[in-house]
């Protein structure tokens, strides 16, 4: 198993868009949410944890989400390129990643068309199902792709 890790700017940059929320809640998306994002059958109505449990959650998450991205890798990327595309995939799901244009492109080895995908993917659906450009998506896909570019 490939142990890498992502940089601390990529763990700040998911944490600051996830949020830390002790209390479990209902995302956008109708989905039992509790600490920075974290989401699955263990997320209960009502559920309150600690910081420290958190923390817990979120390096476990952050582990699971980098194993997978390795995983769906054939071509080398930097650190911060993986932070970049851990964070895409912790907010999409690795199912959306998986089977994204941008990792087909990245597979294929066009790094260079890498940042324009990044920023497809900045949309959510309103109240009436339809999808919308949501300026917190974009500016998490800028944050994503200045992390991308960084040397």
């Amino acid at each position: 198993m490939n142990t890498r890790t992502i940089p601390q700017g990529a763990l700040d940059l998911i944490k600051s868009y996830e949020s830390l929320e002790l209390e479990a809640y209902l995302c956008p998306a109708n989905v039992w949410t509790i600490g920075y994002g974290h989401t699955g059958k263990d997320v209960k109505r009502g559920m309150v944890i600690s910081n420290e449990a958190a923390e817990e959650l979120f390096a476990l998450d952050i582990a699971r989400f980098t194993q997978g991205v390795l995983r769906l890798l054939k071509v080398p990327v930097t650190d911060n390129q993986l932070g970049a595309l851990v964070s895409l995939a912790f907010n999409i799901g690795l199912g959306a990643f998986r089977e994204s244009t941008l990792l087909l492109r990245l597979n294929e080895g066009r790094y260079e068309d890498v940042p324009e995908q990044f920023v497809r993917w900045n949309k959510g659906r309103n109240a009436y199902g339809a999808l919308i450009v949501l300026r917190g998506l974009m500016r998490r896909r800028t944050a994503e792709v200045d992390l991308w570019l960084a040397e």
